[in-house]
């Protein structure tokens, strides 16, 4: 008798454990019973789910340049490089953007990793004909997708620009000592949250959503996390229509933004360092843009990895943190770097 009650104990214990602490939310999926409507263009992908876009730019036939971007944390297919259409015009470029998996109307995907990422931008490039090469421009986390491409598809690539891009921590071929005076630089409620992430993924929910230790600064809204220039360029940066930032995160922010930190901060099947170089010819590039001032992705680790791929062009901009895509000039010579350089 006293077995089974034990045993019952147990089990409800578990029950509470599971639906109380660990058990994440069902997405509200697009076009579903009671989910917000598709109100985008979407394209569907061979596993069903389905991708929504945004094309902009000169009309893809006319299109000299096509250009996927990849939108960062917390952010959607409406983001746009600041450039005049006047450059737009001159250069020729057509730009893809689309909501990454669980973002804004593109349904999620509960095997999202770094793989998945590669493979979704492909498959919208096909479904959209754009053409057998095409260029990519990630932005924060946001590139994390080009470092997947670069792995997974680097023969559909014609360049690529990573912006401000995060680093995975956990990347074997780092340094132990560069690794810890990088980390040491993040706010220790970041450190945790990434380290959760990382090594304990079942935890996560629970940890974004509890209330005894703060965790991911940015979505507290602590603006200690940016340089002053940073703070500077967030009076100028034009706020996203409401209605267009409600739609990020309607999902659920499990959905969107904690299964990109999963993703992101998880473990990788490759290492950046061990890649190659997709262009041994010449006949294309790739680049890092990192702000010198940068407090939310320190600027030592993407200096590290310029150095050891000796491949990849490294700016670094002094005086610049980690909006530096929002500065008019700097995103027109990034466009330039990358179609010319």
């Amino acid at each position: 008798m006293f077995i089974q009650i034990a045993l019952a104990l147990f089990v409800g214990l578990l029950s509470f454990v599971y639906l109380i602490l660990l058990r994440t939310p069902s997405p509200r999926v697009c076009g579903s019973l009671n989910g917000p409507p598709v109100t985008s263009p979407r394209v569907k992908l061979k596993d069903g789910r389905h991708l929504a876009y945004k094309e902009h730019g000169v009309p893809r036939k006319d299109a000299r340049y096509k250009i996927v971007v990849i939108h960062g944390f917390d952010s959607s297919k409406d983001f746009c490089i600041p450039v005049s259409q006047e450059i737009i015009e001159e250069l020729g470029i057509y730009f893809l953007s689309f909501d990454r998996a669980g973002y804004g109307e593109s349904d999620p995907n509960p095997a999202r990793g770094v793989k998945s990422e590669a493979f979704d931008i492909e498959e919208l490039a096909d479904k959209l004909e754009i053409g057998s090469k095409f260029y990519v421009i990630g932005v924060s986390i946001g590139a994390y997708p080009v470092w997947s491409c670069l792995k997974y598809i680097p023969h559909r690539l014609a360049g690529a620009s990573l912006v401000v891009p995060f680093v995975n921590y956990w990347l074997p071929s780092f340094p132990d000592d560069l690794l810890k005076e990088a980390f040491q630089i993040l706010l220790v409620q970041d450190q945790w949250t990434f380290r959760i992430a990382h090594y304990f993924p079942w935890l996560f929910y629970w940890w974004m959503n509890q209330k005894w230790f703060p965790s991911l600064s940015m979505m507290e809204g602590n603006m200690s996390i940016f340089c002053s220039k940073d703070l500077e360029m967030l009076q100028n940066i034009p706020p996203l229509p409401s209605d267009l930032q409600a739609k990020v995160r309607q999902q659920g922010v499990h959905e969107s933004l904690y299964r990109d930190i999963l993703a992101g901060y998880g473990k990788w099947e490759f290492d950046i360092l061990d890649l190659s170089n997709p262009f041994p010819e010449g006949n294309g590039s790739i680049h890092i843009w990192q702000g010198y001032e940068d407090k939310i992705i320190p600027y030592k680790l993407n200096r590290y990895i310029s150095q050891k791929l000796t491949w990849i062009k490294y700016h670094e901009v002094p005086d610049f943190g980690h909006f530096l895509i929002y500065d008019g000039d700097l995103s027109e010579k990034i466009l330039r770097e990358l179609l010319h350089g």
